[in-house]
């Protein structure tokens, strides 16, 4: 990617979900996708795909079962 998409990426990722703290890092092996930190942690990967003439971007985050909150009691189940 582009730093001029990166850039467009990050703004956009913080705008959307109102957090200044997103910012997008270049993988150096990778031309095709680059990671997507808050407040420096790695949460996930943002994927650039081009077809038919247009592009899309895909964000994958993983999240952990053992990450999650406890359930509060009779939302168990």
């Amino acid at each position: 990617m582009t730093r001029g998409e990166i850039w467009r990426l990050e703004k956009y990722l913080r705008n959307l979900f109102r957090l200044d703290t997103i910012t997008i890092v270049e993988r150096p092996k990778q031309q095709d996708s680059v990671e997507v930190h808050i407040n420096g942690e790695f949460v996930g990967v943002l994927f650039k795909d081009e077809e038919d003439g247009e592009t899309s971007y895909a964000f994958n985050m993983a999240i952990l079962e053992m990450d999650l909150p406890e359930p509060p009691a009779g939302r168990a189940g």
